[in-house]
C-alpha cells in the first residue's frame, strides 16, 4: 500500500516515513491509512513503535513513527535460523506486555507477523497498525467473506473473513509468531495463501507444531489461551 522512508528532523531525529503510493490511493485506501493514524495517536508503550506525525489529508497522505534500527522477526530468523527456548520465551513475554498495550487501548491490531516485529537493542516493537481497528467498530472496514490480512499468522475465524473479531485474534497470531521464532515454520502452510487459509479454517487440519518447545507445544492443546494466564504458562515450561 505504501513505501517507507528513512526520514530525519532539521534537530536530526530519525523517523520511519510511511507515504502511500498515488497509484493505490483509492477511498478505501485512505480511510485504512486514517485508521492507522488514528490507532497509533492513542497507543504508547515501551513495546510499540512511537507516533511521530502524520498528515491523513495530504493529497499524498504520510505517516512517520519511531525509527527502529534493527531487523525485522522474519528476517533474523531467515539469516540466523530458529532462537534459542530462553530468546523465544523472552520475546513472548515482551510482545504480550506491548499486544495488551494495544488491547488497553480498546483496538485489536489484526496482522501481528514476524515482518511487524522489529528487534531492538531495547526489545522488540510492533508496528504496522493498517488493520487495527477500535474493538467496538471492528466491523467497518471489512466486509464478510472478505479476507483481510497476512493469513500466515491470521485464526480460522479471520481466515473465514469473520466480522467479528476479538482480542483473542490477536492472541492466536502471537502464537503463530512464536512457533514460527520458536521452529522456523508457520502453524499452517502451503503455496498459495487461499491454500493456507483453508487449511487454517479446516477444524480436521492439525497444527504443524513439529519442533515447538514443550511448553508451546502443550498450550496448542489449551485452546485459544488467554494472554496474561495460559501464555505465561506455556513460557514457564
Amino acid at each position: 500500500m505504501g513505501q517507507v522512508f528513512l526520514g530525519e528532523s532539521a534537530a536530526g531525529h530519525q523517523a520511519a516515513v510511511k507515504v502511500i503510493k498515488p497509484s493505490v490511493l483509492d477511498e478505501d485506501t485512505r480511510a485504512r491509512f486514517l485508521s492507522e493514524v488514528e490507532s497509533l495517536r492513542t497507543v504508547y508503550g515501551p513495546f510499540i513503535a512511537a507516533f511521530v506525525g502524520a498528515d491523513a489529508n495530504a493529497d499524498q497522505p504520510w505517516l512517520a513513527v519511531e525509527y527502529v534500527a534493527g531487523p525485522d522477526l522474519r528476517t533474523l530468523v531467515a539469516g540466523r535460523g530458529p532462537l534459542p527456548l530462553a530468546e523465544t520465551a523472552s520475546l513472548g513475554a515482551l510482545l504480550a506486555e506491548g499486544l495488551g498495550t494495544v488491547h488497553d487501548a480498546g483496538l485489536l491490531h489484526r496482522d501481528l507477523k514476524p515482518q511487524n516485529i522489529l528487534l531492538s537493542s531495547y526489545g522488540p516493537k510492533v508496528i504496522d497498525f493498517g488493520l487495527a481497528v477500535l474493538a467496538e467498530r471492528r466491523t467497518t472496514l471489512t466486509a464478510t467473506g472478505f479476507v483481510v490480512g497476512s493469513v500466515l499468522c491470521m485464526p480460522p475465524e479471520q481466515a473465514r473473513g469473520e466480522q467479528q473479531l476479538e482480542r483473542s485474534a490477536d492472541v492466536y497470531a502471537l502464537g503463530a509468531v512464536l512457533l514460527f521464532a520458536a521452529t522456523g515454520h508457520y502453524p499452517y502452510e502451503g503455496p498459495t495463501w487461499q491454500a493456507v487459509a483453508l487449511k487454517i479454517g479446516d477444524p480436521a487440519t492439525a497444527l504443524d507444531v513439529t519442533d515447538a518447545p514443550p511448553g508451546l507445544h502443550r498450550a496448542a492443546d489449551l485452546g485459544r489461551p488467554d494472554i496474561s494466564v495460559h501464555l505465561a504458562f506455556a513460557l514457564s515450561r
